[in-house]
């Protein structure tokens, strides 16, 4: 993900969760007609869906909203777990819709109800298609540019939307002109539980950003190796890093020369620190100097040594 200002990430993200909006409204329309024309129960899943993915763009919206707004006086570290937040609640209707699906095919399979007017359903569901392709290309855009959690969980929904509508099509086919009547309610299981996939999936990321998850270790490796490329740092120890919205936090202690003055310590801190600006822009970092050699509370020196430390690259 390259580096952007604040203002254009949040102008990016809006712009996605409106385009969400604007394509649940469409949709929601189009298959709620279709459902009233065919009585599928794919179909009524896929208006289900629908109308919950309405709720869940309007809560990413809002998180995206939320996460943009800067630092203030009571959210020192800014507003960056908003998005986790509205990610936590979209998981929450993508369950609710595949429990509501599943119960759904379940009636139908159970009292064996046809579908009617497939022609009508399938055409809905190919438009689906076409404009949910459409705003899945814009959200992956956005998704590059931002790393924007809410999007990239609303943007789950739409992806399952793409196989569910499939499905319905799939479903409508075999029912109807291959005379196979449990395929619709069957097509509407398997769309429940690709739905609840996803919202395990989406879940785990929210969860991690929430409970402050430390970064991947190749990431803080590369990290520990932009530090190794100073002289005058001669270890790190109690590296903690986590990831709040699109704000990344790292602190750690730096261990240095015992013999610096307080001014040349310093001096050292901004060097690292213009370091870590150039390789990890927008890394919000804190520093804290230890004298080589400290011996820390268990009896042992503090310092885990750096990869190739001291080699002045």
């Amino acid at each position: 993900m390259t580096a952007i200002a604040s203002d254009e990430r949040a102008r990016l993200t809006r712009s996605a969760a409106l385009a969400s909006i604007s394509m649940a409204l469409f949709l929601g329309a189009l298959k709620g007609w279709a459902a009233w024309k065919t009585g599928s129960a794919a179909m009524l899943g896929s208006l289900a869906d629908t109308s919950l993915d309405l709720i869940a763009s309007i809560a990413a919206l809002i998180g995206v909203w939320v996460a943009a707004q800067p630092a203030d006086h009571d959210h020192r570290f800014g507003h960056g777990k908003a998005e986790a937040l509205a990610a936590i609640f979209q998981v929450i209707l993508i369950v609710i819709s595949a429990i509501g699906i599943a119960w759904r095919a379940v009636q139908q399979l159970l009292s064996s109800t046809p579908t009617q007017a497939a022609d009508d359903g399938i055409l809905v569901s190919t438009i689906a298609i076409l404009g949910t392709f459409a705003l899945l290309v814009w959200q992956r855009h956005v998704i590059a540019r931002t790393g924007s959690l809410a999007v990239r969980t609303d943007n789950v929904h739409y992806k399952s939307d793409l196989f569910l509508n499939l499905g319905v099509i799939a479903a409508l086919v075999v029912d109807q002109y291959l005379g196979f009547s449990s395929a619709d309610p069957l097509f509407g299981l398997a769309i429940a539980l690709w739905l609840a996939w996803g919202a395990w999936r989406a879940a785990g990321e929210a969860i991690d950003h929430l409970m402050d998850r430390e970064w991947p270790e190749e990431r803080r490796e590369e990290f520990l190796a932009v530090l190794a490329k100073h002289p005058d740092i001669r270890g790190v120890h109690d590296l903690r890093t986590r990831t709040s919205g699109a704000d990344d936090f790292v602190q750690f202690h730096m261990a240095v020369d015992p013999g610096m003055t307080i001014v040349q310590v310093h001096d050292l801190m901004d060097q690292a620190e213009a370091r870590i600006a150039r390789e990890f822009p927008g890394v919000e970092v804190l520093i804290h100097p230890d004298p080589e050699g400290l011996i820390n509370e268990t009896g042992q020196a503090a310092e885990e040594l750096l990869p190739g430390a001291g080699d002045g690259q």
